[in-house]
């Protein structure tokens, strides 16, 4: 069902992450319904949409790494390319600053 798919480790536990926070976010809403609020964001947004925007930035930021790899690779000097993890947790950083923030 999933052989399209390259299931790494990073990216399994990147779907993971995401499936857990929804599930968090679904029983967290049915405790505590949200309120709309302004943050560093140009809109008023309720959790809900902090967490779809933070998804978004996560994803293209992991995009661009995925993207620019080989060139920072280069840029740097290194061996190989630098490992998917780095842009895991700069993503997990980018979702929690817009959470907490936005």
């Amino acid at each position: 069902m999933f052989d399209w798919m390259a299931w790494t480790t990073p990216v399994a536990v990147f779907f993971t992450c995401i499936v857990l926070m929804l599930a968090g976010m679904t029983v967290w809403e049915i405790k505590s319904p949200t309120t709309l609020r302004r943050g560093f964001l140009p809109i008023a947004t309720t959790r809900g949409d902090r967490l779809f925007i933070g998804l978004l930035a996560a994803a293209y930021l992991n995009l661009a790494f995925v993207g620019l790899a080989p060139n920072i690779e280069g840029w740097l000097g290194m061996a190989e390319p630098p490992s998917i993890w780095i842009s895991f947790v700069a993503s997990m950083l980018l979702l929690v600053v817009v959470m907490r923030k936005g």
